[in-house]
């Protein structure tokens, strides 16, 4: 089911305005290009809301990166459940040593991951 909205997030209330078809045409071509969803949520973030939306523009070189990134820790999250899977399922008796360092190894490769979206957070902050 859908979540309750609670009273002061309703939006029950309107505002009507005239534009000219310019005015309208550039108002709408403005809030594609700043990354609104609508018009009306353009409105709001401009009229009442301090928060904006901030389109940001990426090099290719990051796109890669970042593409990368998402493919290598989807491979570790699907190994990951296949181990918890074995464990859970009682396949697996005894967590040995070479268990343990194969874990060691997951934890810095996903530490390292994050290292490298810790450094791009902060370029785009």
């Amino acid at each position: 089911m859908r979540p309750k909205t609670e009273e002061y997030d309703k939006l029950e209330h309107g505002v009507r305005i005239r534009l000219t078809q310019l005015e309208k045409k550039l108002l709408l071509k403005r809030c594609k290009k700043e990354g609104y969803r609508t018009l009306s949520d353009f409105c709001r973030a401009k009229l009442v809301k301090k928060r904006e939306i901030r389109k940001i523009e990426v090099s290719e070189d990051f796109v890669q990166i970042t593409k990368k990134l998402d493919y290598q820790l989807n491979k570790i999250g699907v190994n990951l459940n296949q181990v918890s899977k074995n464990i859970n399922s009682g396949q697996v008796h005894q967590f040995g040593a070479s268990d343990r360092e194969v874990f060691l190894k997951v934890l810095q490769e996903l530490r390292n991951c994050f290292s490298v979206l810790q450094k791009y957070m902060d370029v785009i902050e």
